[in-house]
C-alpha cells in the first residue's frame, strides 16, 4: 500500500491528503478569490488567539490568526492570516527557491480560466505549455501566481481546452 512504512517504533501509514494551507496577507481577500473567481465553496472561518496550543502547533511563539478552509474538487484549501507576531514578514520564491510550494489543479477552460484571474491580479509566470509526447502527450500546464506570491499550477488534458485545434501550441 502506498503510504505503509515499518519502522523499529511499529507501522504507520498515510491514508489521505486532506487540505494545503496557504499563508495569506488579508483573509477577505483571499477569500474572494478562491470563492468568487474559482467557485471554490467556502466551509468557515475561524479565530484563534495565541494560546500555547496555537504556538505549540505552528511553532511560532505568540501566534494568532484567522482561519477559513474552502473545499475545492477532491481537496481543502486552508487560508491562515497571521495577525501575531507582529515581526511576521511576507515570502515570495520563485519556483526554484527551496520552500516553494505550488499546488497544482486539473481544469476545464484553461484559457478562460486565465482570462478570469488575470483579472483579479493573478498572473501567468510565463506561457501555457503543452507537452509534446509521452504518456502525458496534449496536457497544458502554466504556473500562475497572486499578489501574496501563492504559486497555482493549471492543467488541463487534452480534450478539455475550449480552444480551436489550429491555435494549440506544441512544446516538450
Amino acid at each position: 500500500m502506498i503510504g505503509t512504512q515499518s519502522t523499529g517504533a511499529g507501522a504507520f501509514s498515510i491514508v489521505a491528503a486532506e487540505h494545503t494551507g496557504i499563508t495569506v496577507s488579508s483573509l477577505d481577500a483571499a477569500l474572494d478569490f478562491w470563492i468568487r473567481v474559482l467557485g471554490f465553496e467556502h466551509l468557515y472561518t475561524w479565530k484563534f488567539e495565541a494560546t500555547e496550543f496555537i504556538e505549540q502547533l505552528v511553532g511560532v511563539p505568540g501566534a494568532a490568526m484567522r482561519l477559513a478552509m474552502v473545499q475545492a474538487p477532491g481537496h481543502g484549501i486552508e487560508l491562515l492570516e497571521y495577525t501575531a507576531p507582529a515581526d511576521r514578514s511576507s515570502f515570495h520564491p520563485r519556483a526554484c527557491d527551496v520552500g516553494s510550494v505550488h499546488i497544482g489543479f486539473y481544469v476545464s477552460g484553461l484559457d478562460a480560466l486565465l482570462d478570469r484571474i488575470a483579472a483579479e491580479g493573478w498572473h501567468a509566470v510565463g506561457r501555457v505549455q503543452t507537452v509534446a509526447e509521452g504518456d502525458r502527450r496534449g496536457l497544458r500546464l502554466i504556473y500562475v501566481r497572486g499578489p501574496d506570491g501563492v504559486t497555482v499550477e493549471f492543467l488541463e488534458k487534452p480534450g478539455d481546452d475550449q480552444r480551436p485545434p489550429n491555435t494549440r501550441e506544441e512544446v516538450r
